[in-house]
């Protein structure tokens, strides 16, 4: 498998697993979305809590330039690590959410 599917892969394995595990209240639903031919994937949480409208994002990620650039993470499960577990070196993570500034702190890339 090439570096790039495999991480389209990593990154469907770990949405798909927040989807699973998110709990469904009321009508809001684990929403996933792939988009495989510009390397955008999400999970939001679609739906209504009574009269509250529920729409956001759980996670977010995009693969630019043969890197897995974490876009936003909501949830408490620490990304880069479970990317690293998965097989994905450092060097290839991009925390995104952070500025370019603070990036350069971690043991990952700085973009």
């Amino acid at each position: 498998m090439d570096k790039l599917e495999h991480y389209r892969q990593v990154i469907k394995q770990i949405l798909t697993e927040h989807a699973e595990i998110s709990l469904s209240r009321g009508t809001v639903k684990s929403q996933l979305i792939f988009d495989n031919e510009k390397d955008h994937y999400q999970l939001n949480y679609v739906g209504w809590q009574g009269d509250k409208r529920v729409f956001g994002p759980v996670m977010h990620f995009d693969i630019e330039n043969e890197k897995i650039w974490i876009q936003y993470n909501g949830t408490e499960e620490l990304v880069p690590q479970r990317l690293v577990e998965l097989g994905v070196p450092p060097s290839d993570i991009v925390i995104g959410f952070y500025s370019p500034f603070k990036r350069q702190f971690t043991p990952y890339a700085v973009e």
